[in-house]
């Protein structure tokens, strides 16, 4: 099959899939899949979704990207993409389930959410069947296995991957999903924050986007304003803390991180975007788009997304308007923000970070 990335990448390097799901593969047509049900887990480009359409799987999707990828490279192998296959992760698979197949995330705290997710909904002899690159091994993954699973059968390594098998599922683990983050801001209200597991980041708010919330001042005339890459929503909730009135939006490629974000902010007017792209929020222009964007994705760097979302951010903004942004320093930002936007300057910097002020010619 021919299986392609979304977003596309000029990184020849990287692939859309990895010898980890060609293991799964591997291992599941040794198994009896005829009529049975199937629930794929973290399949980011849609490899293992367009390998295994004949059996009819259940998608997890936690990524909108994942979704339009799934469906591209369907499209593009003549095989049917059906909307009703595609699960959100809170959502319960609809029937019981035989086979979870999983790309296990670079996140522990994820898989441990996706087991609670798939056990939850798998017949007492079913099996999951999970995929990882042996240099990402961490022992943990074991004992996470053993708290829903009595049998985990490890693999021999193939093509520098390996496999995990789990069998006789246990009673789900009474604990809850979702990690809390007691923050101050700057006015001295402490919030505890939530989010679900895999949501960036685990147990802190990131140095970063602390950075950046040290630096951010709102302008009188900014009332309509973007948190892009919002993640659990602490910029937006510091946006509304300083201005209760503003019309606020948030924009996550990621679910979890969306539905997490509604946790964080007060009700009012707020507006909440599962979506990769900027084109999908019809018919708002924005006084000012604040952001940490993201380069990490799992085990990867890649930094073609943001400046993408640069582009985009620059095509949204109101005459005049400003663009916030904090990133490493070693990213080297500035000469991409530049090519977009009428002036770029820093508006605080330390050792490790960067604040962007990016604007748009009146």
């Amino acid at each position: 099959m021919n299986i392609t990335r979304y977003p596309p990448t000029e990184n020849k390097s990287l692939r859309a899939w990895s010898a980890a799901d060609e293991y799964i593969l591997k291992e599941l047509s040794g198994l009896d899949t005829e009529d049975k049900t199937l629930a794929i887990c973290n399949d980011r480009f849609g490899y293992l979704g367009c390998n295994l359409n004949t059996l009819n799987p259940f998608s997890v999707v936690d990524y909108k990207s994942q979704e339009i990828a799934l469906r591209l490279n369907m499209e593009k192998n003549g095989l049917q993409f059906q909307s009703d296959k595609i699960l959100d992760p809170l959502t319960p698979a609809p029937e019981k389930l035989d086979f979870g197949i999983l790309h296990i995330p670079k996140s522990l705290d994820l898989f441990r959410f996706y087991l609670d997710y798939l056990s939850k909904s798998l017949a007492d002899d079913g099996i999951v069947i999970c995929g990882f690159m042996t240099r990402h091994f961490s022992p943990q993954l074991l004992s996470i296995a053993d708290e829903y699973f009595e049998e985990a059968e490890q693999s021999l390594a193939w093509k520098k991957s390996r496999t995990l098998t789990l069998r006789k599922k246990r009673p789900a683990p009474e604990h809850s999903l979702i990690n809390t983050i007691l923050y101050t801001f700057k006015n001295g209200t402490t919030q505890e924050i939530e989010q679900y597991a895999g949501v960036f980041s685990s147990g802190n708010i990131d140095y970063a986007t602390q950075f950046l919330l040290e630096s951010l001042a709102l302008n009188e005339e900014e009332n309509t304003i973007l948190d892009l890459a919002a993640g659990n929503g602490v910029i937006a909730r510091a946006v509304q803390l300083e201005k209760p009135g503003a019309e606020i939006h948030l924009m996550d490629d990621s679910f979890l991180a969306v539905e997490s974000s509604k946790r964080n902010l007060e009700d009012g007017n707020t507006h909440f975007h599962w979506t990769d792209s900027l084109d999908e929020i019809d018919d708002v222009e924005f006084d000012l788009v604040v952001s940490n964007p993201p380069f990490h994705f799992g085990h990867e760097v890649n930094t073609e997304v943001s400046v993408d979302l640069f582009r985009e951010v620059a095509g949204r903004l109101k005459p005049g308007g400003r663009f916030l942004c904090v990133a490493n320093k070693h990213l080297g930002y500035i000469a991409s923000l530049k090519k977009f936007f009428t002036t770029t300057n820093i508006l605080a910097e330390n050792k490790k970070f960067i604040v962007y002020e990016a604007k748009k010619g009146s």
